[in-house]
């Protein structure tokens, strides 16, 4: 029995480490072995320091959001205090969990003769539990500005790497050699600091406060993971380098916009989605297309030929611009409805004004399908 068992493992193993997978026609793993420069090629071993670096990441969130974020927020006003707490009542609290948190004109009228409140009391009794289970504005503000600075910083390094890498001038360049590309000390570091970040916001999921879009952001996490890893063991990393600068150019303007909202200052806010919505659209639907797809799909077929993970590779940056058109589209119609009904007039002007950030942002998160590599900076308001 242990001897079928080992087969079978062997088989499996075997299996998911296949060089017809996973590299180019007659290139082996034993052929990148050699050192190469820096930290040699990638390998998937590579990916265990990862794990540490994510618990870092973790307790270095902790100390960020509790010395620094925390006291920025109350000193941009913002209390530490709860939501209000509904008033206790046994009968109201089993509607609220077993039937529904939104009651119909009909069950308010049957629940005001029940308890002998009034309709208008008892909608404010619901509003009220609602808000109890969202998480306090000063626990979203210290999330926000953690993914904020970090965003904002893993985007300068990538932005100051790239500048001096050869491949961002010359997309060619990412297929220059490959598979035989030597790992060089900054695109580790880049790579494994991002992997441990995303790592690190799997960790937490656990630990903050429960959202409704807990599954959805849990898939994103992990298919933002599964996308970085699969690129790294493949060797993709040039191309991959500039995947993750491409969509980080944005994610920090959203959190800032976010930051901004749960502050009130609402003109800051409305300033900074709209930067947010016009970089978005711009490297989603401009520079993502005729630049990284132009490169995987047509620049790397003419230099080093298709093979089974490079199909796998360009379907799954294939399947991201999809997302990208859909997202842009739900950005587009939610933004415009919300400035149609949020127009305020002053004397000898017309300003339009976005509903509320929050409005928006859930309407946002409850309709894109958990995406990857991208809006990781979606997280629950």
């Amino acid at each position: 029995m242990a001897t079928a068992a080992a087969g079978a493992l062997g088989l499996l193993w075997g299996w998911l480490w296949s060089e017809r997978f996973w590299l180019p026609q007659n290139v082996s793993w034993t052929d990148l072995e050699g050192p190469g420069d820096g930290y040699g090629y990638p390998r998937a071993r590579h990916i265990l320091s990862v794990f540490p670096l994510a618990a870092g990441v973790f307790s270095v969130r902790q100390l960020f959001e509790r010395f620094i974020a925390k006291p920025c927020a109350l000193h941009v006003g913002i209390q530490d205090s709860g939501p209000y707490q509904a008033q206790p009542n046994a009968i109201l609290e089993k509607v609220f969990i077993s039937v529904t948190k939104y009651p119909d004109e009909k069950r308010l009228e049957g629940l005001s003769k029940q308890l002998d409140w009034d309709v208008r009391k008892i909608q404010c009794w619901f509003r009220h539990r609602r808000n109890q289970d969202k998480p306090p504005t000063l626990t979203k503000f210290c999330e926000s500005m953690w993914r904020f600075t970090f965003y904002l910083c893993i985007f300068c390094y990538g932005v100051r790497f790239l500048w001096s890498s050869p491949w961002f001038w010359d997309t060619r360049q990412c297929w220059h050699s490959y598979p035989y590309q030597p790992l060089t000390n900054g695109l580790y570091y880049y790579y494994i600091m991002e992997l441990a970040f995303y790592w690190s916001l799997m960790f937490s999921q656990f630990t903050d406060i429960k959202r409704k879009d807990f599954l959805i952001m849990f898939v994103h996490h992990l298919a933002t993971i599964g996308l970085i890893t699969f690129s790294y063991i493949n060797n993709m990393v040039r191309v991959g380098t500039l995947v993750m600068c491409l969509h980080d150019a944005s994610d920090f303007l959203l959190e800032a916009a976010k930051l901004a909202n749960y502050a009130k200052y609402q003109r800051l806010c409305d300033t900074l989605f709209v930067i947010f919505s016009a970089i978005f659209v711009v490297t989603r639907l401009g520079i993502y297309p005729f630049w990284i797809l132009n490169t995987t799909l047509f620049e790397s077929w003419e230099m080093i030929g298709p093979y089974p993970s490079w199909w796998l590779f360009n379907g799954l940056l294939l399947i991201l611009q999809v997302l990208h058109v859909i997202w842009s589209y739900l950005i587009a119609r939610i933004a415009f409805k919300a400035l149609i009904r949020g127009k305020v007039t002053y004397p000898g002007r017309i300003r339009p004004r976005l509903c509320t950030l929050h409005s928006f942002l859930t309407s946002f998160l409850f309709s894109m399908p958990g995406g990857s590599w991208t809006v990781s900076s979606l997280a629950c308001i």
